[in-house]
């Protein structure tokens, strides 16, 4: 056990020549203006990288650096210390040696807290230090409220079997704050932003009720015995969306927003009768973190380049294409943000409005007055608009108006659910779009999935199977034996999935001259043609295959965006089907990276 000693880390980066005087004296005038730590301070004026400055602290101090991202830990050893202290002093419990621990701190220099950490384990404690990010990111995976869940349902199982009690009187009572149902659910809610995730369902069955989250795109279930409290949380999820509480045998649908973790999150409910009672899906959409810029979605530097050249012309149509939960209105968001300044009049046309924004003029649809989309766009083009954003084209009327806007000087940016670029613009002359106004209007079809990242805590070399590097063989090529593929073993980090965190794959098509043509003849395998022979055009399971040689995702995601391999003759040894098909449920954008 060794007695911390403080150190002025800001002079022992200039005498090793790491930053110069004038930064240091830059940064303490920063952390004087913000509050924040000098270290945190540096990385953010850029003057260090977060590794480097906790590798060189580590040095001085004399302790191991240890990046979490890479360290296998144990669940029930991280559990040693409370969270209440793990939060506090940023402090996690990595490993047990011998008689003491193993405890990665922030901020190994804070003395204080080395000392109370020392007397709360009551056992010696030999110090590592860690980045801030991941602690924080294991804490909230480590310290789940699943227990408290099942605490709390178990509590208002016993309320409400007691003699009959009024379910009505036990939502409107003046000490809601205390009703285990609001308890419960605002439990749910903080585990569900704790642990990134998107959705939360909630489905009675014959004997139990399942919570079931979705993180990552993948749902993770919770069974409770206490069946019976399905009907309140149902009931009180309604209240609070303004919904009515006595019917109970046609969907609804409704809104409220929350604050969670000092976080302000919009929740959109949906509720549908089944055969033991009602089942509810709330979505997640975190309105305090900032929507995110084109540049952070993930999309390649150079396509990146040229969508945000298409978005800046003057007219026409740009589309947004994939399934449901595949990050398109991430990516529109971001598109308007870049447009957003004074000079632009921008109007769009929702269901829902998802995001607020300042200064973009927003209309929600509301088909029960028959406030429709084609009937806003219409509206919004005597409104002179400079951008029209229209949530969905999802009829022939809604289309039409779309494309004759873009003719007469309009952007128009929409989407459409579409496996890939080229079956897109066809789906247009589907819909009963002339193709003379389909190849006047239409600029460019974006096409995104959403795949899943490979855990860099557990990563690990994947040896393919045959029906993999078959799939390879005609699609890329017999070189491809040759590349090393990665894939996560599984780890508490990533729930044991192997994946932690996803990215986006776009397809970009850009309507040239000669594709153009092909639409205005309605030349649908023409079309087809020219479109995959176009330079620089790639397929998104191409984009996906790219970040599987980086060891970003894994084959198995690769194939199952792609949706191929049943598609492939092993006897023929040839490649046969369209692009994409993907059974994506439904999932936020989250932030790739995040």
């Amino acid at each position: 056990m060794t007695a911390r000693k403080k150190i002025r880390i800001g002079e022992l980066l200039v005498q090793h020549h790491i930053i110069s005087e004038e930064q240091l004296n830059t940064a303490l005038a920063e952390q004087k203006r913000t509050g924040s730590k000098l270290g945190h301070t540096l990385v953010e004026l850029g003057y260090l990288s977060p590794t480097g400055f906790l590798k060189f602290l580590g040095q001085q101090l004399q302790i191991p650096f240890i990046d979490l991202r890479h360290y296998q830990y144990k669940a029930e050893t991280v559990r040693l210390l409370p969270e209440i202290y793990v939060r506090r002093f940023r402090a996690l419990v990595l490993a047990e040696e011998g008689d003491g621990l193993l405890v990665g701190m922030a901020d190994p220099t804070d003395i204080f807290a080395f000392d109370e950490l020392r007397r709360i384990l009551k056992r010696p404690v030999k110090l590592a230090v860690v980045g801030e990010d991941e602690l924080l990111d294991i804490v909230d995976r480590i310290y789940r409220r699943t227990d408290e869940i099942i605490h709390i349902a178990g509590e208002l199982s016993e309320e409400l079997g007691e003699g009959g009690i009024d379910l009505e009187s036990l939502l409107s009572s003046s000490n809601i704050e205390d009703a285990p149902v609001v308890r419960l659910l605002h439990t749910l809610f903080e585990d569900a932003v704790q642990i990134g995730a998107s959705d939360i369902h909630i489905e009675p069955d014959e004997s139990v009720l399942r919570i079931r989250q979705r993180v990552d795109g993948i749902l993770h279930e919770q069974v409770m015995k206490e069946k019976r409290i399905g009907g309140a949380l149902v009931s009180r999820l309604k209240l609070m969306s303004g919904l009515d509480i006595s019917e109970r045998r046609l969907p609804q649908d409704g809104r409220f927003n929350i604050r969670v973790r000092g976080r302000s999150i919009d929740i959109r409910l949906s509720t549908m009768p089944l055969q033991f009672g009602e089942s509810v899906v709330m979505r997640l959409l975190d309105q305090s973190g900032g929507l995110l810029a084109l540049e952070q979605i993930g999309m390649p530097e150079g396509l990146l380049r040229r969508f945000h050249n298409l978005i800046k012309r003057p007219h026409g149509l740009v589309l947004v294409t994939g399934p449901t939960g595949s990050g398109k209105t991430t990516t529109l968001y971001g598109a308007l943000n870049a447009l957003n300044d004074t000079s632009k009049k921008i109007i769009t046309v929702e269901d829902p409005v998802e995001y607020r924004l300042p200064r973009i003029n927003q209309v929600q649809v509301q088909s029960r007055i028959d406030l429709s989309f084609a009937r806003v766009l219409r509206a919004a083009l005597r409104q002179d608009p400079d951008v029209v954003m229209v949530g969905e084209m999802r009829d022939q009327e809604t289309a039409q108006i779309g494309l004759r806007a873009a003719m007469t000087g309009h952007l128009v940016l929409s989407t459409l659910h579409t496996n890939d670029a080229v079956s897109t613009a066809l789906r247009l002359l589907d819909m009963g779009a002339e193709g003379f106004v389909v190849g006047s209007s239409l600029l460019a079809i974006l096409a995104q999935r959403l795949v899943r990242r490979v855990c860099e805590s557990c990563m690990e070399d994947d040896p393919l199977d045959a029906g993999q590097r078959s799939w390879l063989a005609a699609m890329v090529g017999p070189e491809a034996h040759r590349q090393v593929f990665k894939r996560g073993a599984g780890c508490p980090r990533c729930h044991n999935t192997g994946y932690h965190g996803r990215i986006g794959i776009f397809e970009l098509l850009q309507i040239d001259t000669s594709l153009a043509d092909a639409l205005r003849r309605s030349d649908s395998a023409g079309f087809a043609e020219l479109a995959r022979r176009q330079p620089g055009f790639q397929t998104l399971s191409m984009a996906a295959y790219d970040y599987a040689c980086q060891g970003v995702t894994s084959m198995e995601e690769v194939l199952r965006v792609s949706g191929q391999l049943e598609d492939f003759n092993s006897d023929s040894g040839r490649y046969a089907g369209q692009d994409l098909t993907e059974d994506d449920a439904d999932a936020t954008v989250p932030v790739p990276g995040t």
